[in-house]
This record gives structure tokens, sequence and C-alpha cells, in this order.
């Protein structure tokens, strides 16, 4: 079992920068792929971004490449979501999640992550 919790999340306003962070915790006999997503309700849940256990690979989905970054601390056990330029639309709840093993999901897509945190929300407004 991996748990995983998610912070820094908040009311911010266009143009401002957030970094979320994704603290894990449990099975750590492995270092797992994190991967980020975003929750709109009435949405799919969209894949933003993930990282390999080692930080040495990293994809991002089409719409927040240039914006977003990643990046992971396994001495920490934490993995980081830059978010810079916030617009109204990156409004959502972000979540983490991991894969059971060490592989490594490169589609963002929910199916392939086993573990999932409760997300933190992010809100851009003026």
């Amino acid at each position: 079992q991996l748990q995983l919790v998610e912070s820094g999340g908040g009311l911010v306003q266009p143009g401002e920068s957030l970094r979320l962070s994704c603290a894990f915790s449990g099975d750590t006999s492995v270092d797992h792929a994190i991967g980020w997503f975003r929750q709109v309700p009435g949405k799919e849940r969209e894949g933003v971004a993930c990282i390999s256990g080692s930080g040495a690979t990293s994809t991002f989905a089409d719409s927040v490449k240039g914006r977003f970054t990643i990046s992971r601390d396994n001495a920490r056990k934490t993995v980081y979501l830059q978010i810079n330029d916030l617009k109204p639309e990156d409004t959502a709840v972000y979540l983490c999640a991991a894969p059971y093993g060490s592989w490594y999901p490169s589609q963002l897509k929910s199916s392939e992550f086993d573990y999932w945190g409760r997300g933190t929300q992010v809100t851009v407004a003026s």
C-alpha cells in the first residue's frame, strides 16, 4: 500500500504561481512513478504530469506544457508540481497518484494508476 497526501492548493489570481506537494508513504520498497491529475465537476479527470521513480523521466499533457514542471525529492518522499502563469481554466481539484510497482505510466490515463490521494483545491480567480 502507498499513501498519498496532497497540499499547497489555494485561491490565487491569474498569472500567479503555486507549488503543489504530494507526500507519499507506506510501500517505498520501490520508487513509484507519481502522476498529477486534475478534476473539475462534470468533466473527465485529466492527467497533467508524471515523473518516474528516479526523477529522470517526466511527461506532460499538451495543455500544460511550458507552464507546469514536476520534480521529486525521494529523501523527503515528496513530489512537487510547480504551476506558473495560472489561468482560470486551471481551477480544479489536483490529485496525485501512483501505479503498482516501478513501471512508468506514460499515457497519463487514470486507469494506469492504483493509489490516489484525496486532492487539493486550486482556484484561480481575480
